[in-house]
């Protein structure tokens, strides 16, 4: 259920009865603003990077205009320019083409997560490889040899992925696809990486709750061997394979804590692990020359990139601006330069090329807007806990400017999405808006958070609407305790399912928080396990082994569903939902609205109709954290 949205949202007015404000007997006091939103979000988001086959530009997203679009740049920092114009729907982009200026990138309609796959050609025309509006298609990479890209894609049946390869003609508009490997329909798996020969599979099919089993198929015999199963209970992630497609590296808490990264000799059929990181790896890479490899460790919830020779060890030290975290390393096709990204708590994240023998980095594209005095901007800072039972609870704490004894703040606990997902530092433009107003946040990771080890990513197995929320209450205590905190006025805010521990909270623990709001949060399990999306299937059974099975355990989800719970909260609620939302769908949020009000309670609504589950338009996110901003001025 988590969304990678940066709790973004294009709202409803009250006109047409989609969002209403919040009547109160209160007058309701405006906090002044530090920086303001508009400020705030002139920060861009970048993403991705792909280097041109000369490597003389780089491909990425921004949203600089309002709306996602596929950009590019020279490597020594000129001749930025946008490639794609949309103006509604998100554009992503995947890559350049290998042996011609064809540029491949993806989009969704209005978030309704159909992605297609895109053409787009040096003449500025653009040809949809997907076609059918109902199918869901991935970008699985290129072939090493330039002939061919692989992608994934569910047009056989809604419920399984089937691996295609695209035949790749330069600067013709006609192409070709032919599959390669067709999923299993009953139990459909996971598609993984392809060798560079483009003859070995890795694929994965979930077993349980944390649990899966990872396969490597030949795609020439049909034969299938098993690297990693039930004998190593656990989650197993495969990454990549060697260079010579003799090895095959995936991530594994099997013998373990933590994710290793693991390699399988598939000749003797012999596991080695690699490293000892003490953390989670995240993931793992091979140059295209297989010179370097790139690993990345979620270092207590900051990721932490390591480059090293093969065969010698040799790490490459990227030079790491002050103050900010390295993320997104890629090489260039000769492996004589690299791309990255480097932000911070304040201060988003932007591009940079470095050149291997100059030693020498170079600022590409910067995502801060020039305007703002970074001292304006809090940073965060880790924090710990103990829980009820004596489990310690990490978090990132933020303490706006001027908070104090004799200036005590408003504060929020804000729950991120999963089950499984985790809060870190990073530029957060909805975070630094609400600081700037004087609010404090806690972003805590309750058990069942991922990073801090397989047990305590366990801990909320079978226990949603219990323990997991009594950390996020837990965590209100621990704020009250705090001399700089007014313990009256401590709110709640997630999305997804932190969305659900604000409806739960303020059901479950009606007399903890002052206010809640939910950002597309679940109130109903049974219909949200009976409604996920067809292509969902190949995990299924992890969710219902997590949460609860809608066919055999529903009084048990009833009881854990706010909606069935809704005449308990009677402190001020708002709700904001996406529209197309196809994880969460609307009727969560309209049916907790109506049962809320039914009873008397206190809800603000806002529905933004051309978004999904995670809000991608400026304009949208600004309305959001405008409306949110002013229901904690009333209710905090």
């Amino acid at each position: 259920m988590a969304s990678s949205c940066r709790d973004h949202a294009k709202g409803a007015s009250p006109e047409n009865g989609q969002a209403s404000k919040v009547s109160s007997a209160r007058q309701k006091k405006e906090r002044p603003e530090r920086v303001g939103l508009e400020a705030l979000h002139k920060f861009k988001s970048l993403g991705g990077a792909s280097f041109s086959r000369d490597g003389e530009r780089i491909l990425y997203t921004s949203n600089e205009s309002g709306v996602y679009n596929v950009y590019e740049i020279g490597v020594r920092g000129d001749n930025g320019r946008r490639l794609t114009d949309s103006k509604t729907d998100s554009i992503f982009s995947q890559s350049y083409f290998p042996a011609d200026d064809r540029i491949l990138y993806r989009k969704d309609r209005e978030g309704n997560e159909k992605t297609h796959l895109y053409v787009l050609h040096p003449d500025g025309s653009t040809v949809d490889l997907t076609g059918d509006p109902e199918v869901k298609e991935s970008f699985e990479g290129f072939s090493h040899d330039d002939r061919f890209f692989y992608a994934s894609n569910n047009r056989r049946d809604p419920r399984a992925f089937d691996l295609y390869k695209w035949k790749i003609e330069p600067e013709t508009k006609d192409m070709s696809a032919e599959i390669v490997f067709e999923n299993d329909l009953d139990s459909p798996f996971s598609i993984g990486p392809i060798s560079r020969d483009g003859k070995k599979l890795a694929l994965t099919r979930v077993v349980g709750n944390g649990s899966n089993e990872l396969y490597v198929r030949d795609l020439e015999s049909e034969e299938t061997i098993l690297a990693a199963g039930a004998d190593l209970k656990g989650r197993h992630s495969p990454q990549t394979f060697s260079p010579r497609g003799d090895m095959l590296y995936y991530l594994s808490d099997g013998r373990g804590e933590f994710m290793d990264l693991v390699r399988f000799d598939l000749a003797g059929e012999t596991r080695e692990t690699v490293g000892d990181f003490k953390w989670d790896v995240i993931s793992a890479d091979f140059s295209r020359l297989g010179t370097f490899i790139i690993v990345v460790v979620n270092l207590d919830g900051r990721p932490a990139v390591s480059v090293t020779k093969v065969g010698n060890g040799q790490s490459i030290i990227l030079p790491e601006p002050p103050g900010e975290t390295i993320s997104g390393v890629v090489f260039s096709r000769d492996e004589d330069l690299m791309a990255f990204y480097a932000g911070s708590d304040v201060s988003a994240r932007s591009l940079y090329a470095y050149d291997r023998s100059a030693g020498e980095s170079r600022l590409l594209a910067s995502a801060d807007n020039p305007e703002i005095d970074k001292s304006s901007l809090v940073e965060s800072e880790r924090i710990s806990f103990a829980a009820r039972d004596g489990l310690t609870i990490p978090g990132f704490l933020y303490r706006p400017i001027g908070a104090g004894p004799d200036n005590r703040a408003p504060a929020i606990v804000y729950v991120h999405g999963g089950p499984g997902g985790q809060s870190g530092p990073g530029y957060k433009p909805g975070f630094q808006y609400l600081l700037g107003k004087g609010y404090a946040i806690l972003a805590v990771n309750n058990r069942g958070s991922s990073g801090y080890g397989k047990t305590f990513y366990h801990a909320d197995d079978g226990r949603h609407g219990r323990e997991p929320l009594y950390d996020c209450v837990d965590a209100r205590r621990y704020l009250a305790g705090l001399d700089w905190i007014d313990p009256d006025r401590i709110g709640i805010m997630g999305r997804s399912y932190g969305g659900y521990m604000v409806l739960a909270a303020l059901a479950f623990t009606p007399e903890e928080f002052a206010a809640g709001v939910d950002v597309f949060g679940v109130s109903n399990w049974v219909r949200t396990l009976e409604n996920m999306p067809p292509y969902w299937s190949s995990f299924k059974s992890h969710l219902f082994e997590e949460i609860g099975d809608p066919a055999a355990e529903r009084e048990k989800l009833e009881a854990i569903s706010p909606l069935f719970h809704a005449d308990k909260i009677s402190r001020p609620l708002m709700v904001v939902q996406g529209g197309n939302d196809v994880r969460v769908i609307k009727k969560e949020s309209d049916d907790i609205v109506e049962a809320v009000r039914a009873n008397g309670g206190v809800v603000k609504y806002l529905v933004f109709d051309d978004e999904g589950h995670g809000f991608k338009k400026t304009a949208n996110e600004l309305e959001c954290w405008r409306e949110i901003a002013g229901f904690l001025d009333e209710n905090l």
